[in-house]
Formats: structure tokens, sequence, C-alpha cells
């Protein structure tokens, strides 16, 4: 339990240290809510209409911004090596890590989606939604991203496929975070119904990720 919770402390070290976790993420997140008023012009009904979706999406892609880097920067100073033969069960290492990634990453999104909620025109409901289905799903694709990160580690260029591999991953949660956050809004379908899935998505991500990429990690490395 020490050497996972000095992993921990470490990546969120170094991630706070680059400044590519959170900074990179929630200006990339920023970049795609403010763009869309000016693609979609003027009409505040339509923003507040397709807001949750916008914000889901932004958030998905900023998330897959520092995934790449998960698995690549211990291949490169071999700590990666060192982390496969050391005494720690390889899966607990993958989802403190994961953990490390969601802290610096996913967690500043959700933070920074009741202001770009207000840009959008959100109403308090939404915005409280947004967030709410925010908090309970990055970290889906946090853990789901750790698969694809395992994979591409081992390849040439395997930061390019990144986002092949994670995207069709995370279309179920995309679905059901925007479904959830609709229904706050006042949609006809329960809010209890779609977060209830979100919920049960994340936990299922947290458990099979962790195993599905060291079992990737094992293989590439051999």
């Amino acid at each position: 339990m020490i050497s996972l919770k000095a992993l921990l402390i470490r990546d969120v070290r170094i991630a706070v240290r680059i400044g590519g976790g959170a900074l990179m993420g929630v200006l990339f997140f920023l970049s795609i809510v403010t763009l869309t008023p000016f693609a979609l012009g003027p009409d505040l009904k339509l923003l507040a209409r397709i807001g949750p979706a916008i914000l889901w999406i932004g958030a998905l892609l900023a998330s897959l911004l520092a995934l790449d880097r998960l698995f690549a920067a211990d291949h490169e100073d071999g700590s990666l090596d060192l982390i496969l033969m050391g005494r720690a069960p390889l899966e607990l290492v993958v989802a403190a890590k994961a953990l490390a990634h969601w802290l610096t990453t996913g967690l500043p999104l959700v933070i920074a989606s009741p202001i770009l909620g207000l840009i959008l025109n959100l109403d308090a409901n939404a915005i409280a939604a947004v967030a709410a289905t925010l908090l309970v799903g990055t970290p889906a694709l946090t853990y789901m991203g750790t698969i694809g990160a395992a994979l591409a580690v081992t390849l040439r260029r395997g930061g390019l496929l990144l986002p092949v591999l994670v995207l069709p991953l995370t279309i179920p949660v995309l679905i059901f975070g925007v479904a959830a956050a609709n229904a706050a809004a006042g949609g006809t379908v329960s809010f209890a119904a779609p977060f209830t899935i979100l919920c049960a998505l994340t936990l299922m991500s947290i458990v099979v990720g962790p195993f599905a990429a060291a079992a990737a990690l094992r293989a590439g490395m051999e």
C-alpha cells in the first residue's frame, strides 16, 4: 500500500510540474465550448438544448489529451520495467496511475464545467446535472483509456492509435452521460435511470480496465 501511495503522489506531482494535465485539458475544454457558439450562431435556445452534449464531448476529447503519457513516460525512462518486476500487483499499480491521471485531468474538467455551462446558456438544474454526470462518468473515461494506453505504449507511434482504440469504448459512457444531463434539464426520461447506468459503467470500468491494461502491458513488454 505504501508503494502504491508513493506512486500515486509521484504521478500527481509529475503531472502538476510539467503542466500538461489540468491546464492543457481545461484550456482545450474551454476552446471547444467557446468556439461552439460561433459555429452555431446566437441561438440561445439551441445552445441550451445541446449544451450538455457539447460539454460531454469536450470533456471526452480533453481527457484523451494526456492519456498517451500514462505509461509512455515510464516506458521511456525504464520505470515501467521496474514496475512490472515489482512486488505490487500490476493491476493495482495501473489503478493507482489511472487515479492520478483522473485527479490531474478529469477532476479539473468537472470543476470547470459549471462555469462553461453558463457560456452555453444552461440553467442551474442542467449545470448541476452535467457536473454530477461528469463527476461520475469521467473516471470511466480514464479507466477505459488505460486499456488503449497500455496497448499503445508498446507500439511504434502508438499515441496516434490511442484515440482509435479508446473512443469506441467510451461511446456508452457518452450516451448515458448526455441522456442523464438532458433528463435533469427537462427531458421526458427520468434522471435516475441513465444516471444509474452511468454509475454501473464507471464501476465496471474501474474493475475491468486495470486488469485488461495489466494484461496488455505484460503481453506487450515480454
